[in-house]
């Protein structure tokens, strides 16, 4: 990976030019001690992440610091999630303040060029709404915080999507119940509906038989065993599994 290395400033970051090196790359990182601990011994997971930032500009090891995985969804940290709206050509400039009296946060952001400034409030009136007023963790412990990351984090969204490539904030994804992955994961595919197989015609389990009954007497197969790989192709009749479940008793048939 010698031809990978590109210098930034005083240092220099690792920049894989192809599949291989990126996930010669990913297993190195995946078994180090700096990387967050879901990362940790899943090269598949890190090479994902690191994909994910690379579309938003990242290089590998902030990816990996940035953004998480939950609920099997990306997301990125509430900070992160500001610096790349600041890095995008068209950003004009956010503001963000918080009502004591009506603990309500605001986030004020916009692009050059906008007539006007798009704002979006979150207040506690709003987290009781969507049961997230109290909740343990973070919720109890940095209530105003929580309020502010939920209305920057749609704020930006609402201004920014070609800059977050859709991510959303990680404090809003841990919200978000792990059966809920959006309406596309919600849409129940129809069910398949598998024509009834018939059993084992008599001819066909005279011929097959003798082989059953050699590989159980030889203890290289059991009867459940021979029952159970012939319910795929219709399975056998009552007689049938009598006869086989026979030679596992020590009868002859």
């Amino acid at each position: 990976m010698s031809n990978s290395v590109a210098k930034t400033g005083g240092g220099f970051a690792l920049q894989p030019s192809t599949i291989d090196e990126a996930f010669r790359m990913a297993e190195m990182l995946s078994n180090s001690e700096m990387v967050p601990k879901d990362y940790r011994g899943k090269p598949q997971n890190t090479i994902v992440a690191m994909m994910m930032g690379a579309e938003l500009g990242l290089n590998p090891i902030q990816s990996l610091a940035n953004i998480a995985v939950i609920n099997g969804k990306g997301a990125v940290y509430g900070d992160a999630l500001l610096a790349l709206v600041q890095n995008h050509p068209r950003f004009g400039g956010h503001e963000e303040s918080f009502d004591e009296a009506t603990m309500t946060a605001t986030c004020t952001v916009w692009r050059k060029g906008d007539a006007q400034k798009h704002v979006v409030t979150f207040s506690q009136a709003d987290a009781k709404q969507a049961n997230l007023w109290g909740k343990q963790g973070p919720w109890a412990q940095y209530p105003k915080r929580m309020l502010m990351w939920r209305a920057r984090g749609y704020a930006l969204r609402d201004k920014f999507a070609d800059a977050l490539g859709g991510l959303i904030t990680v404090e809003e994804a841990r919200d978000i119940p792990e059966q809920d992955m959006g309406a596309a994961q919600r849409y129940e595919q129809p069910t398949e509906v598998k024509p009834d197989l018939e059993h084992y015609s008599d001819e066909e389990f005279e011929q097959k038989f003798p082989a059953w009954q050699k590989a159980i007497e030889a203890g290289s197969l059991t009867a459940e065993r021979v029952i159970k790989n012939t319910a795929s192709k219709g399975g056998l009749t009552v007689d049938q599994i009598q006869k086989v479940e026979a030679v596992k008793q020590g009868e002859k048939a």
